[in-house]
């Protein structure tokens, strides 16, 4: 029976990251163009969709995947696979399958959207030094070079490549937009919008930058006003996904024979199964609809 379940389980991981692999993979192309543009072109092409979003993951964290020790990290990974198949049963071994890419997962999500935060709010400054510099008689191009090199971290790190791509010869709306895409900002989104549209129609760019400016600044306080409102779900969705991990980690530390009892039975088992699968179901649910509010 054990190795049929242990059978099953990897099954089960492997079909999810084929999922995921099929979700992500359709982006490659356009993805592996964004990185080559955004500053991978002295770097060898990524080896498959997946570790192009790796790499992409990293690099809207602000980071640089570690390539020197990436060696050391899978074979301690690997170790740990090992260690729980043979000590702790199929059960460990899911954890330690399942467990670091997902904490990989969060760590870099959450560093994502803190870095994304204070870009946002850095943004409006950064449009009012390039109106500044226009009103002196700079070109647009000159003006938001200027501006992205004066400005503070993070935004000037999120945007360091358009510079160098507009120096090398590159559209500015083209770098502007792939910046676009690579951090999945509306704001930036808009911005690159409406260089393209300045570059294309003509017009003010003056009024063009004091549009905007008005704009990114409406929605940001509009975003705090809708996590002000929503303060209170958020909470109760954090109490709803931590409070079963709580309660079970209690009840080990105050009776642990209660739960170990369920460990070492089939049914048991069967019961912790179902339970971790709805849990892991309850809070990407819950995830996702924090994330469309």
């Amino acid at each position: 029976m054990k190795p049929l379940l242990l059978l099953g389980s990897i099954s089960l991981v492997l079909a999810l990251l084929a999922v995921v692999m099929f979700r992500h993979g359709w982006k490659q192309a356009r993805t592996q163009r964004v990185l080559e543009r955004l500053g991978q072109r002295q770097e060898a092409p990524a080896a498959s969709a997946y570790w192009s979003y790796v790499e992409r993951m990293f690099l809207r964290a602000g980071l640089s995947v570690p390539k020197d020790k990436l060696a050391l990290v899978v074979v301690v990974w690997l170790l740990a696979i090992l260690l729980a198949a043979s000590v702790g049963g199929w059960m460990l071994l899911l954890l330690a399958l399942l467990v670091p890419p997902l904490v990989l997962r969060v760590v870099l999500s959450f560093r994502y959207r803190k870095r994304l935060r204070r870009i946002v709010q850095q943004l409006p400054a950064m449009l009012d030094q390039v109106m500044r510099s226009l009103q002196t008689g700079r070109t647009l191009g000159d003006g938001i070079i200027h501006a992205i090199e004066a400005s503070p971290q993070p935004l000037q790190g999120a945007l360091s490549r358009v510079p160098r791509d507009i120096r090398l010869g590159v559209d500015l709306a083209k770098s502007l937009d792939d910046v676009a895409e690579l951090y999945e900002q509306e704001e930036l989104r808009i911005l690159a919008l409406g260089v393209k549209v300045n570059q294309r129609h003509g017009g003010s760019a003056i009024e063009l930058l004091a549009s905007l400016i008005k704009v990114i600044q409406e929605r940001e306080q509009i975003a705090r006003q809708l996590r002000a409102m929503t303060g209170e779900t958020r909470l109760t969705a954090v109490v709803l996904a931590a409070l079963p991990v709580a309660l079970a980690a209690y009840i080990m530390a105050v009776n642990p024979g209660y739960l170990m009892s369920l460990w070492t039975e089939a049914s048991g088992q069967k019961m912790l199964i179902t339970a971790f699968c709805m849990q892991v179901i309850g809070c990407v649910l819950m995830w996702r609809m924090l994330r469309s509010i």
